[in-house]
């Protein structure tokens, strides 16, 4: 397994203390912080192919802010519309303007459902997991390098994936791309696994249980021991002539971010580990989604029917609580809101950190509130350790550095070159 001698200091990515006037990438195209947030995610595909500029604001600006069926209605329709070009392109034997076709309306598509998770599954949601899959897969077709739809074996199942590899002979060093809560493995190519391509990495890239096809298919749930999707993931990597066996690292991204440290945490075949937006403890505020009047009654069972009520009422009131929770409960698993709440609590590195033994990245978006105690797993990890902060001043500030891909890819690739010898 390899080692570094990576600092233990936090260390800021810009020089300077930024003051509370200074711009920020907010209110790009919407007024709604979650349609706008949403809405830069698209934007930081670009430079991995999985957008462009006029097509994505010109849908933006179709869309009324708040309007979840014009939401998924236009960006479905720019969807169709690249894909049909691309199928023209392919026709005419235009193999790249048509790959490039396939990978933009793959985001398209998959961007139209994001506002749809919740319990029971609109067949919107589950089209447009679909539609995503299938234009992705239209783009694998054409790809310049090898690249495979797998299977991996996972307990009595088997979970969907892609390999790909760098031309070349190998074996190569090899990143396991680890998902958030809301995306697919489809998107994780456009959110890394191109950046790695680039550098010579192999990659697998997997919808794990709550994620993708994993939750619309095969009905796979949220799972906080994440050490049991990984340790799948490595015993088949290992026994592949093209991966390095002693370089395979995992970056875990939004909600990756926790996922990807707990695996860490009892898979000690992996010589690296990146979490962008680190969450230490993530359940433990899941009562802070309750009135500070009923926080208490979480713990002791004995009010359900009124503490869902107060919640479902608060969903009504707050688009943003009501996404939230109506996620968690479609990927966790869970029938009503507090199972959810309750459910959430067991995801937490609490006296699980220091048994991680590779080296540690941890990235952070100044302005994002999903990273309140990535401080709390820094100063947790005994391993080898760095954390940089990307600030607004560069255009980085936000969830995952969205707007800043580039930038991203940048010093975390650098990072993990150095800590596994390349």
């Amino acid at each position: 397994m390899a080692t570094n001698t990576a600092s233990t200091a936090t260390t800021r990515a810009a020089d300077g203390d930024e003051g509370p006037g200074e711009p920020t990438l907010a209110a790009l195209a919407f007024q709604d912080s979650g349609f706008d947030g949403q809405f830069l995610r698209v934007l930081d595909t670009i430079p991995t192919g999985g957008a462009d500029v006029g097509e994505a604001f010109i849908t933006a600006r179709r869309i009324p802010d708040g309007d979840r069926d014009a939401w998924n209605a236009e960006w479905n329709a720019l969807g169709e519309r690249i894909l049909a070009d691309a199928e023209k392109s392919l026709a005419a034997g235009h193999r790249v303007s048509a790959r490039e076709g396939f990978l933009r309306a793959t985001t398209y598509f998959r961007i139209s459902g994001v506002f749809m998770y919740a319990p029971p599954m609109d067949p919107r949601f589950v089209a447009a997991n679909a539609r995503q899959r299938d234009a992705f897969r239209r783009a694998v077709e054409l790809m310049d390098h090898p690249f495979q739809q797998v299977t991996v074996p996972y307990e009595g199942t088997e979970l969907d994936g892609y390999v790909a590899t760098p031309p070349g002979p190998g074996p190569f060093p090899t990143l396991i791309l680890v998902g958030g809560y809301d995306g697919t493995m489809e998107e994780t190519y456009v959110a890394g696994g191109v950046a790695a391509l680039r550098r010579g990495y192999a990659v697998l890239m997997m919808d794990g249980p709550g994620q993708g096809a994993a939750l619309v298919e095969r009905d796979l749930h949220f799972r906080h021991d994440w050490e049991a999707v990984v340790t799948a993931q490595v015993d088949w990597l290992v026994a592949r002539p093209e991966v390095d066996a002693s370089r395979i690292a995992a970056m875990g991204r939004s909600w990756g971010g926790h996922l990807a440290p707990r695996a860490a945490t009892a898979e000690h075949r992996l010589a690296a580990v990146i979490a962008d937006a680190p969450q230490y403890a993530p359940g433990a505020s899941a009562s802070l989604l309750l009135p500070e009047e009923y926080r208490a009654d979480l713990d002791t069972g004995d009010a359900d029917e009124l503490l869902n009520s107060v919640v479902r009422a608060g969903m009504e009131q707050s688009p943003g609580l009501n996404f939230s929770v109506g996620r968690g409960m479609l990927t966790h698993g869970c029938a009503t809101p507090v199972d959810y709440l309750r459910e959430l609590r067991s995801f937490t590195l609490d006296g699980l950190a220091d048994r991680i033994d590779c080296p540690v990245l941890l990235t952070t978006g100044q302005n994002d509130p999903r990273i309140v105690d990535a401080q709390s797993l820094f100063d947790a990890l005994t391993a080898p350790k760095t954390m940089i902060e990307f600030t607004n001043a560069e255009g980085a500030g936000e969830h995952d550095e969205a707007g800043a891909a580039a930038l991203f890819s940048q010093r975390a690739f650098d990072w993990l070159d150095t800590v596994l010898g390349r």
